[in-house]
């Protein structure tokens, strides 16, 4: 057997041992990390999703009521599961296998070489970067993950076809890549964002298989009629599960309006709550402009690097979505080592991972703060990452410039 193969067998084995170890020695574990409002959201929730499992298996709509605001298709899926309040051991396993699968195509994206090379441009560092295996060990035993999958919350699956779709780019997989991310889609909506610059990558992929270029249009059209019939596809199975179309409304509608506005590691709960309703609708507009705007201007100006801009949007994704919570954070950090010859860093991460659970407790639990407290360590969380975000995308940029002006390089550059 391989030595890499040896090392990735281990690897998982290790980390899939580390869940289990968890799940079984702090059976209360997962119920604790399920009730973090860091953790979960109130559209990622496994305690929601319960809920609308058990309304769903007693032939109750699961969106009366207004608590489960999750995909229709997830319901018949884990109503299969035994109760895990009871019986958790086959729920555990289906969270554990998601992150195994998950570290698996981090790893192949790794293998791809993107990262550094692309159809357009080749960094001057590219011979710069991590092993698939240490690149997945990262991801595996990072904090975040391990606490997102016991507490067995929907982002890991999102995580998973998100990355599904960023390796079967990587590899000119089609079919498999307009699935994953349709699921992706489907499940968390933003993830539609990521069309654009996984498609330039797929297409990448395809020409430096093919002698022959694909026609640009043609291949453009086509993947995009695709990616339409798939979502399509499945949200008329959603309906025909459900009855109506009324889960359109309680899933992504709660998404786009903001009805639920329980605290969370992003920035709009806090705004929302001191907003006054006249001024609601703007505000919402201009929240979500603002987070979908990113997507245009970096596909364009970095079209030479796809991956490293879909990588850049999932941690906007991380900062600017209504409802985001470590697991979205968890993604972004995991895929920033792939840009090892970029190496961007910040500690402020660390800070902020310790004191908001302190200053959430002080005060929700103890009394002796208020919501400013929380909210005032969200904003550093989001500053922390927004500063990986700009020490990254202005490395993209001083790369390029190396490339394409070489007698520049060593020289300061400076941002404007």
């Amino acid at each position: 057997m391989p030595v890499d193969t040896q090392q990735k067998l281990l690897l998982f084995g290790a980390a899939a041992a580390v869940r289990l170890l968890l799940f079984t020695v702090f059976p209360a574990l997962p119920t604790l990390l399920a009730g973090r409002v860091e953790v979960s959201t109130p559209v990622t929730s496994f305690k929601r999703l319960q809920e609308g499992v058990f309304l769903y298996t007693h032939n109750v709509s699961p969106y009366n009521g207004g608590v489960y605001h999750q995909a229709p298709l997830l319901l018949p899926l884990f109503s299969l599961l035994p109760d895990p309040s009871s019986s958790p051991l086959a729920t555990n396993l289906l969270y554990t296998v998601v992150d195994l699968l998950s570290a698996n195509a981090l790893a192949q994206v790794s293998e791809s070489g993107f990262a550094a090379v692309t159809r357009l441009f080749t960094s001057s560092r590219k011979d710069l970067r991590w092993s698939s295996i240490a690149i997945a060990a990262g991801f595996l035993f990072n904090p975040f993950t391990i606490a997102t999958c016991i507490a067995r919350s929907t982002s890991a699956l999102t995580n998973l076809f998100i990355l599904t779709a960023m390796a079967k780019a990587s590899q000119g997989a089609s079919v498999t890549f307009i699935l994953a991310l349709s699921f992706a889609s489907y499940m968390a909506m933003h993830p539609i964002l990521l069309f654009p610059p996984l498609l330039v990558l797929l297409y990448d992929a395809r020409a430096a298989k093919t002698k022959a270029k694909p026609d640009v249009w043609s291949f453009v059209i086509a993947h995009s009629l695709g990616f339409a019939a798939t979502i399509g596809a499945l949200l008329s199975a959603s309906a025909f599960l459900t009855g109506s179309w009324d889960f359109l409304a309680a899933t992504y509608g709660v998404r786009l309006l903001l009805p639920d506005l329980t605290p969370n590691v992003g920035l709009w709960w806090y705004f929302f709550i001191e907003m006054f309703d006249s001024f609601r609708e703007f505000f919402l507009g201009v929240f979500w402009l603002h987070a979908a705007s990113y997507m245009p201007g970096l596909t364009i100006r970095l079209h030479k690097q796809p991956l490293f801009v879909a990588c850049t949007l999932t941690g906007i994704f991380a900062i600017f979505t209504p409802y985001p919570s470590i697991a979205d954070a968890a993604l972004y950090l995991s895929l920033v080592p792939l840009f090892r010859h970029l190496f961007p860093s910040s500690a402020s991460i660390l800070y902020t991972s310790f004191l908001g659970p302190a200053f959430y407790h002080l005060w929700v639990y103890a009394g002796s703060g208020n919501a400013n407290f929380f909210y005032a360590i969200t904003l550093v969380w989001s500053l922390g990452l927004s500063i990986i975000l700009g020490d990254s995308v202005y490395a993209a940029l001083r790369d390029e410039l190396d490339v394409e002006r070489p007698e520049l390089q060593g020289k300061e550059v400076s941002r404007i």
